[in-house]
């Protein structure tokens, strides 16, 4: 596993940087994007309602399409950092809008929505995860660089599991897409103790199509007692 991480971080330093928003050459993440990103979050109403508040970083186009192509298709684990990075900022924005509850120390639990173990292995790990552990991190050094902890802690909790006979959702309708996911997202119940009672349970995931994962991953959580107050994606199809 050291061995492939190792690979993975020394072909990213090979490959000429290029913009994951829009291709623009030597740079990661070009300001415009990052503006782009940091604008403020849009609640959504999909289809298939999750029974919860749904907010997304913004609408499935522009450098929010092109980022989640290049990092689940074409393997830009870079890109975890500056999309972390706009969903600290939105996580930010939504608690002084009083959408994450809970008392000012609560921890924010981000749980990131649950994939084929297939899809996860042809993409070298979950991107989703991987940003989840990004904005935590980058919370982290914010807390050493200004010597106290700013804000509420973050925690990173993949607890969430998709078992065998879920199909590729492209292409699927609504209520295909609804058929596809019952029943098939389970929780790895030794993580859950980790979870305070007080916490914001933030459901993370790219891109919200119907609504049809979200739901079924509130759900699921719902019946081992956990309570999710928002879902954030990075976009809304």
């Amino acid at each position: 596993m050291g061995d492939k991480k190792f690979g993975a971080g020394l072909l990213d330093l090979l490959l000429p940087r290029e913009c994951g928003g829009c291709a623009r050459s030597g740079t990661l993440w070009c300001r415009e994007c990052a503006e782009l990103l940091s604008d403020h979050p849009v609640q959504l109403s999909p289809r298939v309602d999750p029974g919860v508040p749904v907010w997304a970083l913004g609408r499935y186009d522009g450098p929010r399409r092109r980022s989640v192509i290049e990092m689940k298709e074409r393997g830009r684990r870079d890109l975890a950092m500056p999309l972390g990075a706009a969903v600290a900022g939105a996580l930010a924005m939504l608690e002084r809008w009083g959408e994450l509850g809970g008392g000012n120390r609560a921890p924010i639990v981000l749980v990131p929505a649950p994939t084929r173990a297939r899809a996860a292995r042809s993409r070298g790990g979950d991107p989703v995860r991987r940003i989840a552990e990004s904005v935590r991190d980058k919370r982290r050094v914010e807390a050493w660089e200004t010597g106290c902890v700013e804000g509420r802690p973050i925690q990173v909790c993949p607890i969430l599991r998709m078992t065998r006979g879920v199909r590729d959702s492209v292409g699927l309708s609504a209520a295909d897409r609804v058929t596809n996911v019952n029943g098939h997202v389970s929780l790895d119940t030794t993580a859950i103790r980790s979870i305070a009672g007080d916490s914001a349970i933030v459901l993370l995931d790219d891109v919200l199509t119907t609504g049809a994962t979200a739901a079924e991953s509130v759900r699921a959580l719902s019946l081992r007692g956990i309570r999710t107050t928002i879902v954030l994606v990075l976009a809304g199809a």
